[in-house]
């Protein structure tokens, strides 16, 4: 089993590093136009998203169109 992508409000962050909110459908039509960007340490807790049906999710491996 592979290392965690996406993580929900509270959960750890398990690196250092930028995290942005992606939208819950991962298509074209649906990516957030002004997600929020947070920097996080190893053990810090996620924080809120706008919207309840987003994650975070690392920003090199977030999907960028």
């Amino acid at each position: 089993m592979g290392e965690r992508t996406e993580f929900e409000p509270g959960d750890k962050a398990p690196n250092p590093g930028v995290y942005v909110e992606v939208g819950e459908a991962r298509s074209f039509h649906t990516q957030i136009n002004d997600p929020k960007r947070i920097t996080l340490e190893r053990g810090e807790t996620f924080p809120d998203t706008t919207n309840k049906n987003r994650k975070w999710k690392k920003a090199e491996k977030a999907r960028v169109h």
